[in-house]
């Protein structure tokens, strides 16, 4: 009777379905929040210009309509004036460089973010590099992504800045972690590698052996479901950065979902970020800060620097 109770109670803690910890970047986020309207106020008070985003728009992708309605709330809600500036899809992209011109040398405007993506006769790189980069809020500009590959003062881009934030705010200890970070992109992938490594604590090896070795982070590839339960080891943080809207095969309505196979890998995890509602708020939250950074001209830069467009 011993044995066989206690095998029973063996598998039960076998078979006993794990849940990761679920990180709320809507928490997060409405903290972020609260500390910049705290700053914006404080910089308001002391006789300053109130803050002010110009969010450039171009053709009509109703997912990047939604995404510049979210960050305007956003800066209403932290006390940041903002305009969106709508341009058709025919537009050239001369036309686009003059307006960015236009809004770089406007000394009532603190941050520049052209939403993406852009239409397809249009260089995206081109066209990051003409915002200058003390007003660059999405921090894509060269200036800014080489600053950072180089741990110097730079404004940084949202959305990587949002995973480390997510990781400091959540009190995960990324010292001595393999960390795989899954896609390359220039304007995420690449970034959330480069300030793993600005901390100045992954500059030489050296695991941990008593805590998860593998780290996933920044999973985005843009492809749902990619990572499953099987590729990530127990215990292990993983922060879903993908995002695709799907049409559910059941209700028939859209919906969002990650690169990560939720269901399946909170079970394996340790925590985890959900899509929506994980690394997204957290991401217009940073720009919010950035903007507050602008405004302040707390970081210096280009004083030799050529920014394609909009030289004043």
């Amino acid at each position: 009777g011993t044995g066989k109770g206690q095998i029973t109670v063996l598998l039960f803690r076998v078979l006993r379905r794990h849940q990761a910890v679920v990180i709320s970047g809507v928490k997060l986020a409405r903290d972020v929040r609260r500390e910049v309207r705290h700053d914006v106020e404080k910089w308001v008070s002391a006789g300053n210009r109130r803050p002010h985003l110009s969010v450039v728009l171009v053709g009509d992708n109703p997912a990047s309509h939604a995404y510049v309605r979210n960050k305007t709330r956003a800066a209403a809600n932290v006390g940041i004036s903002s305009e969106t500036v709508l341009r058709p899809a025919s537009t050239s992209q001369r036309e686009l460089l003059d307006l960015i011109g236009s809004l770089n040398c406007d000394a009532h405007v603190d941050g520049v973010l052209v939403q993406l993506p852009l239409p397809d006769h249009m260089d995206e790189r081109a066209i990051c590099n003409a915002v200058h980069p003390e007003k660059d809020v999405d921090g894509f500009h060269v200036s800014n992504v080489g600053r950072l590959c180089l741990d110097q003062p730079s404004i940084l881009p949202a959305t990587p800045w949002a995973v480390w934030e997510i990781l400091q705010r959540t009190g995960i200890e990324t010292f001595g972690r393999n960390v795989v970070v899954a896609g390359r992109s220039k304007n995420v992938g690449l970034p959330i590698a480069m300030l793993l490594h600005s901390d100045g604590k992954h500059e030489r090896p050296g695991v941990m052996h008593d805590m998860p070795s593998i780290f996933l982070c920044g999973v985005c590839v843009g492809i749902p479901g990619l990572i499953t339960d099987d590729m990530v080891q127990p215990g292990a943080t993983v922060i879903d950065v993908g995002i695709t809207r799907i049409t559910d095969a059941v209700s028939g309505q859209d919906k969002l979902i990650g690169d990560v196979d939720f269901e399946g890998v909170q079970k394996v995890a340790g925590y985890i970020t959900p899509v929506p509602g994980g690394v997204g708020p957290m991401t217009v939250a940073m720009l919010m800060k950035n903007t507050i950074i602008a405004a302040k001209k707390m970081i210096p830069l280009c004083q030799n620097v050529s920014y394609g467009a909009g030289i004043c």
